[in-house]
């Protein structure tokens, strides 16, 4: 079995932060997104796994990834032109996925838990395809699966007025070749994109069976700031573990689970967990969190920052009442005016801001 992480996509969302970083690299919990995806889908059993790229962001991605030998797998980069949807994927992919079964994993989704049980379940079942299912409180924002009186998938819709169901369909399948027929039988939706939705359908439309399996944990798709953010703080205190390898001075003071790392150091601030602190930081007479990542080589000076994640290298000095913000690479937020109320920030790579 095989398996395709989709990370060839704009987004345009995340934009200028996605202008110099691929969305699949930004840091959540100061860990890349797709490390933890390759985390699950090593543990699941399959090692052999195709990243979809695109021309732009191929070399970044594969300098970030590598061969794979870190998670114990084999990765292969496959560039898609033009981001024609997810089914294009498949077409794109086809000689690496050949005739084997396969994964397709979205590489800003993020899961809880593990996905070896769904896997485990597809092979024994051996369906044509098999969803990832989550229920949410308002699913007409997402593609639905309707289901039949004994359970089973009857049609999928996306985003409907009046949904059938309230489980929707997360960015996880499992297929088996039958759908590269599938695809070839649909048409571009009026986005103008293959629909990996409107394949399945297809699947069924041909009398083929399609499975489904229910997450009960969270599913998060970081495709905005907010969603980003959210991933951050709930990961933070689902699995931080409090660890101080850095330099702590008696000024200071600790509370909930914090991680510093090496050569980091901490003088006359409150660190108020879930905090994470990469190493080789400065941080001087600052409040740091809750629920806030701050990458390798931040400096922190006089500072108020709350739920929000730092790319390396960030100097925010003076300021207080950063909360809710995302900062790039290398920015930098100085004090320039007395103002002190709070402020939400979106600031890409290399950006020089006075407050």
């Amino acid at each position: 079995m095989k398996a395709i992480v989709l990370c060839g996509g704009k987004a345009v969302r995340l934009k200028p932060l996605t202008t110099t970083t691929p969305k699949p690299l930004l840091p959540v919990a100061n860990k890349p997104i797709i490390y933890y995806i390759l985390e699950q889908i090593a543990e699941a059993g399959i090692t052999d796994i195709g990243i979809i790229v695109s021309s732009t962001n191929k070399s970044t991605l594969a300098e970030a990834i590598g061969n794979g030998s870190r998670w114990g797998v084999k990765t292969t980069y496959i560039v898609q032109p033009k981001p024609l949807g997810l089914a294009h994927t498949v077409i794109v992919a086809r000689n690496f996925l050949g005739d084997s079964p396969f994964l397709m994993f979205l590489g800003d989704n993020l899961i809880q838990g593990n996905i070896t049980d769904f896997v485990q379940k597809f092979k024994l079942e051996k369906p044509a395809a098999s969803i990832l299912l989550k229920s949410v409180p308002d699913p007409r924002l997402f593609g639905v699966a309707e289901l039949g009186e004994h359970g089973e998938i009857v049609r999928l819709v996306e985003k409907p007025k009046e949904p059938k169901s309230n489980l929707v369909i997360t960015g996880i399948y499992l297929l088996y070749p039958k759908i590269h027929d599938a695809i070839a039988q649909i048409k571009p939706s009026w986005r103008g994109e293959l629909e990996i939705t409107d394949a399945i359908q297809k699947l069924l439309d041909m009398g083929e069976r399609v499975n489904h399996h229910i997450l009960n944990g969270w599913w998060l798709d970081t495709g905005k700031k907010e969603d980003l953010l959210k991933a951050n703080s709930i990961i933070l205190d689902s699995y931080l573990e409090h660890d101080i390898r850095g330099n702590v001075d008696a000024g200071s003071s600790i509370t909930g689970k914090v991680s510093i790392g090496a050569n980091s150091i901490i003088e006359n601030s409150t660190l108020q967990g879930p905090v994470v602190i990469a190493d080789d930081c400065q941080i001087k007479e600052s409040t740091i969190g809750p629920h806030t990542s701050i990458s390798a080589k931040c400096v922190i000076c006089k500072s108020d920052i709350r739920n929000s994640v730092l790319l390396e290298g960030c100097h925010v000095i003076d300021i207080i009442g950063i909360t809710d913000s995302l900062l790039g690479k290398d920015s930098t937020i100085h004090k320039e005016s007395t103002a002190t109320r709070t402020k939400k920030l979106f600031v890409g790579d290399d950006a020089n801001i006075e407050l």
